[in-house]
């Protein structure tokens, strides 16, 4: 059966934090948009029972809460929403193709903010007891709401000791499960030495873990002892799990540049090696994953995807002209030569417009159109015909030099 096709000025892969304030730039901007979600808008931030760090926030607000209000402000601009799994992509061409089981989604911009899912360590009844449940993934997001408790943390690794300390700062006491012998962990020894000093935390050496006990919500970890067999009970509140996070990049493997963790790679404007492919959020190689970071990663690619848009209608339409002769100006705005040459590019638009259009384009912000024309100095004077640079003049602008160029056409 054929596939339906549905065209889109955007496309958003995830439904989190960051592909919904992508979504909330790219609708204000009045672009097409289509967000798709495989399973629940808002993400993981919508499992956290209470966000204080979000500005704008002074009570804190729970991740459904807050996810809500991003949804909501989406659609207000106009965004669709699909709830279905992302097959495979093909971002070989200038319109890009997502593909769903029913449905390929064809943009001109698709921005990846997949996300990823934290590693679970495996034992019996995690399922039952994940996010709100009890089993944590976030002790920024979750330490005020265990403000007296008895906490677990599963790892030795940074995170895990690291957060773990600063779980003491609420938690009346901190147990770590550390599946190597005493003393041994896998963290940096400034933390180390911090955290065997911290009389809040206790360890349990050579564990890991057996089983997740509770009715309804975790009130029991059973660690094994990785030696001898023995199996540990210990009564908690909430249990973090810091083994490791799996970003949801399987289907970009070989198409987008990433990280041996499988992380995508970006530039700080958040695109991807490959044009018109944007990435943002946790699914981003980032030293801090946050729904603050995430949003300003959606709000950067969704900026970015419209000056992604609007500088290939600029170049589609203007500079290479339907391969009649152009002229264009690359000049930034900052610079006083540049400035200064303005006058002349446009006593030659007023002599030879008829015969070669003038584009004039400032860098200052954006050098799109400049690395689509493969130049990098400004000020530049690049003449255009059948779709190819024919000429272009770098050093010493001048009315005759300019002039000259209409002798190539």
């Amino acid at each position: 059966m054929a596939k339906k096709v549905e065209q889109y000025d955007v496309v958003i892969i995830g439904g989190g934090p960051a592909g919904l304030t992508a979504a909330i730039y790219c609708g204000r901007a009045r672009l097409k948009t289509l967000l798709l979600e495989k399973s629940l808008i808002g993400g993981l931030a919508t499992y956290t029972d209470e966000i204080e760090n979000f500005p704008g926030f002074p009570e804190g607000a729970t991740g459904h809460e807050l996810m809500d209000l991003f949804y909501k402000q989406a659609k207000n601009f106009g965004v669709k929403f699909k709830f279905t799994d992302v097959k495979k992509v093909n971002f070989q061409q200038e319109i890009k193709i997502v593909e769903t089981f029913r449905t390929n989604y064809e943009a001109k911009v698709v921005i990846v903010a997949s996300g990823g899912k934290p590693r679970l360590t495996g034992a019996k009844n995690e399922d039952l007891f994940l996010y709100d449940k009890g089993i944590s993934f976030c002790a920024t997001c979750d330490a005020a709401a265990n403000t007296g408790k008895t906490v677990m943390v599963i790892g030795s690794g940074d995170a895990a000791i690291e957060e773990g300390i600063f779980l003491t700062k609420f938690a009346k006491e901190v147990i770590v499960s550390v599946m190597h012998d005493p003393g041994k962990m896998d963290c940096n020894e400034i933390a180390k030495a911090e955290a065997l000093k911290n009389p809040k935390m206790s360890f349990i050496w050579n564990t890991m873990v057996d089983s997740f006990e509770g009715d309804g919500r975790l009130s029991q970890v059973v660690l094994k002892n990785t030696k001898t067999n023995e199996l540990i009970p210990v009564d908690v509140d909430t249990c973090f799990l810091f083994i490791g996070y799996i970003p949801n990049t399987e289907i970009f493997s070989d198409i987008l540049n990433m990280t041996s963790a499988g992380y995508l790679i970006t530039n700080e404007k958040m695109e991807t090696n490959i044009p018109g492919v944007f990435a943002a959020g946790d699914v981003r190689d980032s030293f801090l994953k946050q729904v603050a970071t995430a949003v300003g990663d959606g709000a950067i690619a969704g900026y970015g995807a419209e000056k992604y848009i609007a500088e290939s209608e600029v170049y589609e339409n203007q500079i290479l002209n339907d391969g009649k002769p152009s002229l264009v100006y690359l000049w930034n705005a900052v610079d006083p030569n540049s400035r200064e040459l303005l006058p002349t590019i446009e006593a030659f638009e007023a002599k030879w417009g008829q015969k070669v259009q003038v584009t004039k384009v400032d860098v200052y912000k954006s050098k799109g159109i400049a690395h689509r024309l493969g130049i990098d100095t400004f000020p530049t004077v690049a003449l255009i015909n059948e779709n190819k640079i024919i000429e272009k003049i770098s050093n010493s602008i001048t009315p005759e030099k300019l002039k000259s160029l209409i002798q190539a056409i």
